[in-house]
C-alpha cells in the first residue's frame, strides 16, 4: 500500500470521529434537556395528584363555599408549588360518570363535588430539541414552554344502613316463656332459655362483617365476593353456627351466652331453603368498609326463625292456659321473611326512587305473619251454676258474670218464653264459651328517600316508614282458610247468648236441648283494618357506619282487640227472633230484653276482655319482633367512606 493512500484513510477516520463526538453531544444535550422536562412533569404531575386528594380528602366545595380550592393551595404549597410567577393552579368540581366505552368521563359542576379536578401548570424554558426544531422548520422560537398536569380525585360514595326492629329492651320470667315457645316453634323444636338468657342475647352484638366473612368459609366461597355469597344456598343451622364460631373467635360474649346459641341451633332445621340475601341486603359496590358495623344478636336470631318458618309449609302451633280466660291455643305463620339489615348507597337510592319501578333501594322490613288466636272461655259458658262460680272468681271475668246475672235471666225469660213455647219446663241460656282471632297481616318496613352530606355538621338520613295495617276478624275461623293465600278466611259470628229450651219430664230429667228456640244474638268482626301509619324520620344527627345505629320509634297504635272494637262499624251483632208466634207485646219486650244483653256483652268485651287479649296477641307480635303500629328504625350515614382516591 502506497503511504499516500494511508494518508487518505487517517484523515476520514478522524472526520468521522469528530462527527461522531458532535452527535453523541447532542444526543447527551438532548436526554439532559429530556430529562429535565421529565422531572418537571413528574414534580408538575405529584403536585395535582397531592392537592386534587387533599381537596376530595377534606370534603371541599366550589359552590357558595370554596373549600375546595383552599384545601388544594395549601396543599401545593407546603409541596413547594406556589401560585404565581408562570404557576397556576386551577381547582373544579363536579360529577364523574362511565360513558359507553367504559371510561371515566369528569363533567364540571360547581355545585356537585362527587369528585375534584386540580390543573396544576408551570412554566419553564423550552426544550432544545423544540428550539432546533423551530429553527430549522423556520417557527420562531419561543424561549419558554407550558407544562400541565390534570388529576381528578373522588371519594368512595355515601354509604348508608337500615336496621328495624321491635321496642323488645328486656325480657322478663313473663315473658321468656312466650319466647320459648314462639322461638321454638318457628324453628321446630322447643326451648327453655331462661330470661337472664333472652337478655344476654339482647346485650350481645356480632360483627357483621366478621359473620358474613365466617359464612364464605362455611359455604366456600371466595373471600370477599359478597354478591356471590348472599345468592348461596344456606340452612338455618348453617345461619346460626356462623354466629356461633364468631362469637367463639372474639371471645367478647360469655360462655353462657354461646351455650345458648347452640341450644337454639340444635333444634334450627338443616334444609337449605333460604340464600344469605334473604338475611341481608347489600347493595353491588358496597366498599367492605361499610361492612364492619354490629348487628343484635337477638335480631339475627330472631330473623333467622322467621325466615325459617317463611320456608315451611306447617304453622307454629303453640297452647296456652291463661288463669280467668281458659285455654288459648295460638298458631303462627310467617308469610313474608324479614330483612335485618339494609346497606347501600343513599344517592342511588334516592335517584331510584323516580324509576318505575324503584330501584337500588335500601329498604327494610320486619316478616308479615298470619296468626289466629283461638279463645275457649269455660267461664262464660252457661247461666245455671254461675251464682256459685261467682265467688270463686275474680275481676275481670266477674264484671261480666255480675252484669248478666243482675239481669235475672232466667227469672225474666221463662215466663215469656213458656208463652210462646208451650209446653215450657226450663230455659237454658248458653253464653259465649270461645272466639277466634285472626290477624292476617302485620308487619312495618322503611326505605331511604333523602340524604344530606353538605357538611359534617349537617349530615343527615331522611326515611319513609310504613307500618301495615292489619286485616283482624273476631268469630269462629277455618284454622286452614286462616293461613292459605288462595282464598281469603271466612268468618262465621259467635254466639254471644243463646237462649234455648229443655222440656223437663220429673224424674224422669230433661230432653235434649233445643239451641236458638228462644232466640239468638251473635257477634263478627269480619276483616276489620287496624292501625297502620306512614310517617317520614328525619336522622339529623345520624351515626357514622361501624357505630350503633341511631334509633327512632313510630308511635304506637291502640292495642289490637281494644282497637278493633272501637273502631266504628267493625262489630256486626246478628239478632235472631224466638220461633213461633207470641201474643201481642210479648215479643217487643224479649227484643228489648235482648238489646240490653248486646249493650252488657259489648261493654264486657271492650272493658274486660280486651285487657285480657291484648297482652296475648301484642305480646305474640313482639316476640316475633313486630309490635303492630310501631317499629324502632336504626339508620346510619358514613358520607365518605374511607380515603379518597385517584380516578383520572
Amino acid at each position: 500500500m502506497s503511504p499516500r493512500f494511508g494518508s487518505r484513510q487517517r484523515g476520514a477516520i478522524g472526520l468521522m470521529t469528530a462527527g461522531t463526538l458532535a452527535l453523541a453531544l447532542v444526543f447527551t444535550l438532548l436526554a439532559v434537556d429530556s430529562g429535565r422536562l421529565y422531572l418537571e412533569k413528574r414534580k408538575l404531575q405529584s403536585v395535582a395528584d397531592t392537592s386534587a386528594l387533599e381537596a376530595a380528602g377534606l370534603g371541599g366545595q366550589c359552590g357558595t363555599s370554596t373549600t375546595a380550592n383552599a384545601y388544594a393551595t395549601q396543599n401545593a404549597s407546603r409541596n413547594g408549588f406556589v401560585v404565581g410567577n408562570g404557576r397556576t393552579l386551577v381547582v373544579t368540581c363536579g360529577t364523574l360518570a362511565t360513558n359507553a366505552a367504559n371510561t371515566r368521563v369528569f363533567t364540571a359542576d360547581a355545585t356537585k363535588s362527587d369528585a375534584i379536578r386540580v390543573v396544576a401548570s408551570h412554566t419553564v424554558m423550552t426544550s432544545i430539541a423544540n428550539g432546533l426544531w423551530n429553527l430549522f422548520s423556520g417557527a420562531p422560537i419561543t424561549p419558554q414552554l407550558n407544562l400541565s398536569a390534570t388529576a381528578v380525585a373522588a371519594t368512595p360514595p355515601p354509604v348508608a344502613q337500615l336496621t328495624i326492629r321491635s321496642s323488645l329492651a328486656s325480657v322478663d320470667s313473663s315473658k321468656s316463656p312466650l319466647l320459648n315457645l314462639v322461638m321454638g316453634n318457628l324453628l321446630g323444636g322447643s326451648l327453655s332459655l331462661t330470661a337472664a338468657s333472652w337478655n344476654g342475647l339482647l346485650q350481645t352484638n356480632v360483627n357483621l362483617l366478621g359473620y358474613l366473612d365466617q359464612l364464605a368459609i362455611d359455604l366456600n366461597v371466595k373471600a370477599g365476593d359478597y354478591d356471590a355469597l348472599l345468592s348461596t344456598a344456606v340452612s338455618a343451622t348453617q345461619l346460626i353456627d356462623a354466629a356461633v364460631k364468631v362469637l367463639q373467635k372474639n371471645g367478647a360474649a360469655v360462655t353462657a351466652v354461646i351455650n345458648d346459641v347452640i341450644s337454639i341451633e340444635a333444634i334450627a332445621p338443616n334444609t337449605k331453603l333460604l340464600t344469605v340475601g334473604d338475611l341481608i341486603d347489600i347493595a353491588t359496590g358496597t366498599p367492605t368498609a361499610a361492612l364492619n358495623s354490629n348487628v343484635q344478636l337477638f335480631q339475627l336470631l330472631e330473623a333467622v326463625a322467621q325466615l325459617s318458618s317463611s320456608k315451611n309449609a306447617v304453622s307454629a302451633a303453640a297452647q296456652l292456659a291463661i288463669p280467668l280466660v281458659g285455654n288459648v291455643s295460638i298458631q303462627t305463620k310467617v308469610i313474608e321473611p324479614p330483612q335485618l339489615s339494609a346497606i347501600g348507597n343513599p344517592a342511588l337510592a334516592k335517584k331510584g326512587l323516580l324509576k318505575n319501578p324503584p330501584t337500588d333501594q335500601i329498604f327494610v322490613r320486619t316478616a308479615q305473619v298470619r296468626t289466629l288466636v283461638s279463645i275457649q272461655l269455660p267461664v262464660l259458658n252457661g247461666i245455671n251454676g254461675l251464682t256459685s262460680a261467682v265467688s270463686a272468681i275474680t275481676t275481670p271475668v266477674t264484671g261480666v258474670v255480675n252484669n248478666l246475672l243482675h239481669l235475672n235471666l232466667v227469672g225474666l225469660l221463662d215466663p215469656v218464653l213458656c208463652l210462646i213455647l208451650k209446653p215450657c219446663d226450663h230455659t237454658d241460656v248458653q253464653l259465649m264459651s270461645g272466639l277466634d282471632i285472626n290477624i292476617e297481616v302485620a308487619s312495618a318496613k322503611s326505605h331511604v328517600t333523602d340524604f344530606n352530606c353538605a357538611s359534617n355538621a349537617t349530615k343527615s338520613l331522611t326515611v319513609q316508614v310504613e307500618t301495615a295495617l292489619a286485616d283482624v276478624s273476631v268469630g269462629k275461623v277455618d284454622a286452614a282458610q286462616a293461613f292459605s293465600s288462595a282464598v281469603k278466611s271466612e268468618v262465621n259470628p259467635v254466639a254471644l247468648v243463646d237462649i234455648g229450651v229443655q222440656t223437663c219430664k220429673g224424674i224422669f230429667g230433661c230432653g235434649p236441648r233445643k239451641a236458638g228456640v228462644g232466640g239468638s244474638l251473635s257477634l263478627s268482626v269480619v276483616h276489620a283494618t287496624v292501625g297502620g301509619t306512614s310517617q317520614s324520620l328525619l336522622f339529623s344527627p345520624v351515626n357514622d357506619m361501624n357505630l350503633a345505629p341511631t334509633y327512632k320509634s313510630v308511635p304506637p297504635s291502640t292495642e289490637v282487640v281494644k282497637g278493633l272494637v272501637n273502631t266504628l262499624g267493625a262489630i256486626q251483632v246478628n239478632y235472631v227472633a224466638p220461633t213461633g208466634s207470641a201474643p201481642g207485646g210479648i215479643l217487643p219486650a224479649v227484643s228489648g230484653l235482648l238489646a240490653t244483653i248486646t249493650n252488657t256483652l259489648v261493654t264486657a268485651i271492650k272493658n274486660v276482655l280486651s285487657p285480657v287479649l291484648d297482652p296475648i296477641v301484642d305480646g305474640l307480635l313482639s316476640a316475633l319482633g313486630i309490635n303492630l303500629g310501631n317499629a324502632e328504625v336504626g339508620a346510619n350515614l358514613t358520607c365518605h367512606m374511607g380515603r379518597a382516591y385517584l380516578v383520572i
